[in-house]
């Protein structure tokens, strides 16, 4: 016991070094945010954060896990841009969405957070500057582009100012025992990445649209009999029990989500770059445009089209490539793309980051 209760004396003599320290830090962020403001700078720096990572990543010999790690300097960070200034996140709620997690893995705990009902909402917030930032879901591994979102960047002058990406597990949740679920809500889409565990264990149940997961679990946790597909967060806030776990029906299931806000975002060396341009009507159009990335080297990551919405078969293409607008070689590809198509528009350059 007296060997214990010295170990617990050295636990001790570190946290006070650890609090004195972190609070040294944050008086230096305290001057950070005061020279910010004078020079009219953002308070969020993807740029510097990714630099931050990767520094105590370095740093770190164990046997703390990177990642445990990695989460407690999220804190840190989401504390140290509440000193700076009082945030406002938007993103597509009610609480407990995916697209909350994604905010919370991203800004952490110290920020105010703004459910919205919708995509458009979200960007909406941002513009008028009710918010600082927004956080919106692009594209899923097994569902595919977020068509909603990449159809607000149209017209649209938000940037994007970094990315997330979320590891997506369903799990069942219910007051209820399995037996007796009689109706299952979720969003259609994940209707779709439980298909066959839901043909397996619950063939009788009424599947039922809603909105998001966890306007689902809001649902569920007022009828009998009810359940929703969804996370531990939103079982968590509204009261249900996971009667299942894990009931998607691929294991690589991951959504990426797109921080938007009005700042552009320095070079990082690890950068990827997001555009939209339109083509004229022609034979060998499109491939006319892709010619310039290929003669100056730069890699395109994907490439989705939407259709325009002002007139019949004319088609936006959002393009990932990889580098930073400031690239040499990637503004040389874009400066030839701009003079042969019919519109171009550049939405972000923001790190890779994960």
């Amino acid at each position: 016991m007296k060997s214990l209760n010295s170990l617990r004396n050295k636990i001790d003599e570190a946290d006070r070094k650890i609090v004195a320290l972190l609070n040294a830090r944050a008086r230096v962020i305290l001057e950070i945010g005061a020279s910010k403001r004078r020079a009219g700078g953002s308070t969020y720096c993807p740029d510097r954060e990714r630099d931050v990572l990767r520094k105590i990543a370095a740093l770190n010999k164990g046997p703390l896990d990177k990642n445990a790690l990695a989460a407690v300097y999220r804190e840190i960070m989401s504390g140290s841009l509440a000193l700076e200034k009082h945030l406002k996140i938007a993103y597509l709620g009610p609480e407990a969405t995916f697209t909350h997690q994604a905010s919370i893995k991203r800004f952490g705990s110290q920020v105010e957070y703004v459910p919205c009902e919708g995509i458009a909402d979200v960007f909406l917030h941002v513009e008028r500057g009710d918010c600082d930032y927004g956080v919106v879901p692009i594209e899923n591994s097994i569902e595919g582009a977020v068509n909603h979102t990449l159809d607000m960047f149209m017209d649209s002058d938000l940037r994007i100012c970094s990315q997330v990406i979320l590891d997506i597990s369903h799990s069942l949740l219910a007051r209820c025992a399995k037996k007796d679920i009689r109706r299952v809500y979720s969003k259609f889409e994940v209707f779709g990445q439980c298909r066959r565990w839901l043909q397996e264990n619950l063939p009788q149940a009424e599947l039922i649209e809603s909105s998001s997961t966890a306007k689902a679990a809001q649902i569920a946790s007022r009828e009998k009999g009810a359940a929703s597909i969804g996370s531990p967060l939103a079982a968590k806030i509204y009261g249900l029990t996971a009667v299942a776990k894990a009931i998607e029906d691929s294991p690589h299931n991951i959504t990426r989500f797109f921080v938007i806000g009005k700042a552009e975002v320095p070079a990082t060396g690890a950068d990827r770059t997001s555009l939209m341009f339109s083509i004229k009507d022609r034979v060998g159009a499109l491939h006319e445009m892709l010619v310039p990335f290929k003669k100056y080297g730069v890699n395109l990551d994907k490439i989705e089209s939407r259709p325009s919405k002002r007139k019949a078969w004319d088609y936006y293409f959002f393009v990932d490539l990889e580098g930073h607008i400031d690239d040499p070689k990637v503004k040389k590809a874009l400066g030839e793309l701009e003079n042969k198509c019919k519109f171009l528009k550049v939405l972000g350059s923001y790190p890779v980051g994960e």
